[in-house]
Formats: C-alpha cells, structure tokens, sequence
C-alpha cells in the first residue's frame, strides 16, 4: 500500500511540472505574438530631421532618416569635442521628439509652484496662458523613434544598452521618453515657438541635477573673454560652469567699460528666472552650485591647459585661473574656501553638430572702443533704416530684438553683441537670449542706452507690454516674484536687495518709454502691435 501511494504521488508530480511547463510556453508565445503588434501600433509617420551631416548608423531605420539618441548624447553640450575621455562604443539608439504624448507631459504640471504663492498666481493669469500655434512636425528640432530606449549598464559602465541589446519590455504604463535623462527631454522638446513650455514638469528636476549630479569631467570651453568650464554628467548631460568673481554687493566700477566687466555667475542664473517670468522663455534654464575645486575640476581634468594653472595660495586655498583674454592670471586666480567656490550651471543647448545655430550681429551692437560710438548712436532715425533691412524688414523679428532689449535693460546688460537663432526654423523663430553674465553689475544706476531701440523704433509687442504693465502691480511685483524664484536657488540669495529694487526703478522707465511713443501716436497700434488677437 505504501509503495502505491509512493508511485501515484510521483506521477501526480510529474503530471503538475509538465503542466506548468506547458503554461510557461504558452505565456511567451502570447508574449512574442503581442510585441510585434505593439510595435507596429505605436510606428508613425514622420519628417526627419535634416542633418546631412550627422554620420550615418547601421541601425538607422529605414525610410527617411530619424535622430538617433546615441547621437544626442555623443554630441549632448556645445563643447562636445573638448571632452578628451573615449566616447562609449554601441549601437545607436532612435528617439522621437514632440510626439504628442511627449508634449502633454512637458506641458501639464506647475513645476514645482508652491500654493498661494505669488509666482504660481502669476502663472494663472490670462497673459500668461495665450497658447503658441499648433506645433507640427517641421516646427520641432528633433524628429526622432518613440520605440527606443536610453539606459545604461547596470555595472556602472557608461557603455549603451541599444534595442538590439535590451529586449526587455517596458514597465506597465512606462514609454520610451521616461528612460530619457531630463537634460534629454529638455533637448528635444524645443521647438520653433520656444525653449520650453511655461508649465514645465521638467524644470524642478533639470535644476536638481544641474546643482547636484556628479561631475565626471571638467575642461574649459574654447574661445569667450573670460574662463568658463563644460562639466559633465554621467549620464551624458552637460553644463556650462561659470565661476564666481565678485560677491552679491559688488557693483562694477563706474570707470569700468562694459567691454571689461567681470561675467557674474549669480547674473547667469537671475537672468534665466526673469526671462521666464517675462514670459519669453529663451534663456536655457541656470542653476546655482558649490563645486569642490580640487575633486570635481584639478583631480578629473583631462585638459593640460587648465591642469598647469592651479596652485594653494598662501591662506592655503585651492586656485586656479585657466587661459582666456581677460582676468586668467594668478592676479585675478579663482580660490575655494578652501577649495568650494560658487558658480553657475547652465544647461547646454544641443551641438551645433545635430542643431545648427546661426548667430546674427545686433544692429545695435556697441563699439567695443574706448572712445568712437556706433551709427546708433549718432543717427537718431537709425531705426528706419533698421526696418529696411532683412531680416527686420517682414515678421516679428524686429520685435523679438525689443523683447531682449528690454530684458537688457532690466538687468543692466550694455553686452549684447550678437545673439544665436536656430539655423532649422529660418527667420520665424524665437531669438536665444545667451550669454547674460555681464547683467546684474549695478544697482545704484540705470543706463538708458540700452534702451535704445525701443525709444527709437517705438515698437512693442502688446502682450510684451501688457505683461510688463502686470508686472508694475502691487499683487505680481517684478522685486517680489524674482525674489521668490531665486529662494530655490542652491546659492540663494542669489541677487541683493539693491539689485531687486532697482528692477521695479527699471520696469517703470520702460513703461514710460512706451508711454512717451504712445503720446507721439493717433493709433496706439503703430506701437503696440498686436500679437495677441483675442488670446486675453
């Protein structure tokens, strides 16, 4: 009897591992038949980037050609060919920018408002929710595959995991976009109305990782006056690093010319949050950060140039000062305390490589002499001939110059030589307000020139001047909501309370530039024009 039930409990357990074995089979069956189909419902057609000259991929899908990640990240910041560590070697990966899903999860969110405060209430309002045009295909930097993913190894190599590598399944309700780094997603969700959407789910995170990733590589950025660094991320992203050179209550010396003035980090990232509270959106977005001189720039350089220039000074802190055409000598040398010195993070554009920029000389760009003056300033009826002149002669681009004026003027920026566009999007683009570390350098003073060609062309964009008008409020005070934007800030506070008041001073001199203009006019529309409709 015994030996019985002994022989039926083997075949019942015989009978138990083939069934399970069996299902096994059939779950992957099912697995394999889904796949494919998912695959084929998520393909849609799309333009493709132009880029002839992006190097060619063995596994660039067919048909016309599509972005491929790998690309982004070998080519991720500005200065990509400074970085003297061997790219990783793999297979290219193909992303998708702008897919309509991918847009709604930029655009929704409040990026990290807090309740009732005076920044999020500024948000809400009317001005600031006029939509920007239906963005299309051709209106998106980056065309690229939704199907692929970003990972790397999990051992801690910087080595692509490519779909030919990694067939794994995505997590339930998980796109390939959510294995994108933010600096990523920042990358290709540009488009030919702006940098990034008002409502920006992004931005609280792209900060946090400019002010705390590791920094795995430090070399100085080529050409510019003064030393600036590009660090690196170890997930590819990249930032441009300018040091600290003055304290917060610096002003620049009254007998300094503005083509000598010291580049400030602080003036770096107050810039980004008033251009965003301006509602322009054309500053890449700039965060503060404590950086260790001697772990995370001498010990990790890889550039001979900048490794000779450190030294301890006599207090026994850690310098540096780099090559570059002003202020790079042991006279004016960077020192830690005893080796943490601030600075600025901003987060690079993509490389000129995979998204040309064209940079366009200003029409009123300043001597840079000691003693001769610009056209401008001599020919009070400069602005007609401006008009004349392509590509200020049809669109708004004459418009979009007046916008960074007054973004100038607000911050006492007297530096605007040039200013970049992107090369894809023509001449019906939005201007890249770059390079801004020359602004925030005086409180006590205005300097009205910058102001120049507002008061000469008396032209304004109407939802421009209805912001600015909004912003002259006691409930949205300009002092007030970038006092609150810069209290997030790692290196808050960011700007002096000099510096905060002077730019309420500021905005009443531009309304009352436009003022002036209006009282010169029977139709208000030859000055304020019209870009609104009935958007508010």
């Amino acid at each position: 009897m015994r030996h019985w039930l002994q022989t039926l409990f083997q075949r019942k357990f015989k009978v138990s591992l083939l069934f399970l074995l069996l299902l096994a089979l059939l779950v992957h069956l099912l697995m394999d038949l889904a796949l494919p189909t998912a695959r084929r419902s998520c393909s849609c057609d799309v333009k493709a980037l132009k880029a002839s000259d992006v190097p060619s991929d063995s596994t660039m899908l067919a048909g016309p050609k599509k972005l491929s990640l790998r690309i982004l990240q070998d080519f991720s910041g500005s200065n990509g060919s400074l970085e003297k560590r061997p790219r990783p070697q793999g297979a290219g990966l193909h992303t998708r920018a702008g897919e309509p899903g991918v847009r709604h999860q930029r655009g929704d969110g409040k990026a990290g408002q807090r309740e009732g405060s005076k920044l999020a209430a500024l948000f809400e309002h009317p001005l600031y929710n006029i939509p920007i045009p239906e963005v299309t295909e051709k209106d998106k930097l980056f065309v690229v595959n939704p199907m692929e993913k970003f990972s790397l190894h999990s051992s801690g190599s910087d080595e692509w995991v490519s779909s030919s590598k990694a067939e794994t399944l995505l997590p339930t309700g998980k796109t390939a976009y959510d294995t994108y780094p933010t600096w990523l997603k920042f990358h290709v969700g540009i488009n030919r109305y702006e940098l990034y959407p008002r409502r920006d789910p992004l931005m609280p995170t792209l900060l946090r990782d400019l002010a705390t990733q590791k920094i795995v590589s430090s070399v100085q950025k080529s050409g510019g006056t003064q030393l600036k660094l590009i660090m690196t991320f170890p997930n590819y992203g990249q930032a441009l690093f300018k040091p600290m050179k003055q304290t917060r209550d610096q002003e620049t010396p009254i007998d300094f010319f503005y083509f000598s003035d010291f580049e400030r980090h602080n003036a770096e990232i107050a810039a980004f949050h008033l251009d965003r509270i301006l509602d322009f959106r054309r500053i890449p977005p700039a965060s503060g950060r404590l950086v260790n001189i001697t772990k995370e720039i001498r010990d990790i350089t890889t550039d001979k140039k900048l490794a000779k220039t450190f030294f301890i000074s006599p207090a026994g802190n850690v310098c540096f000062y780099g090559e570059c055409s002003y202020y790079c000598s042991t006279e004016h040398a960077l020192c830690g305390k005893p080796d943490q010195l601030e600075g600025s993070m901003a987060a690079l554009l993509p490389d000129k490589t995979l998204a040309k920029r064209r940079s366009w000389r200003s029409p009123w760009r300043r001597s840079y002499h000691k003693s001769k003056k610009a056209e401008w300033e001599l020919n009070p009826n400069y602005c007609a001939q401006v008009r004349e002149t392509p590509p200020y002669d049809r669109g708004h681009r004459l418009l979009d110059l007046i916008d960074m004026t007054v973004l100038d003027f607000l911050m006492g920026n007297m530096d605007r030589h040039h200013y970049e566009t992107f090369e894809k999007f023509g001449n019906d683009t939005f201007l890249l307000h770059l390079d801004n570390g020359r602004g925030f350098g005086t409180h006590s003073r205005d300097e009205p020139s910058i102001l120049a060609p507002l008061q000469q062309c008396c032209s304004i964009k109407k939802s421009t001047y209805l912001r600015l008008q909004l912003l002259a409020t006691q409930p949205y005070r300009l002092s007030d909501l970038l006092r609150e934007a810069l209290a997030t800030d790692p290196l808050a506070p960011v700007l002096s309370e000099p510096h905060l008041r002077a730019l309420d001073r500021r905005l009443r001199k531009v309304l009352e530039a436009v003022g002036r203009c209006l009282a010169r006019v029977a139709n208000p529309d030859k000055v304020l024009v019209d870009d609104v409709g009935s958007g508010v």
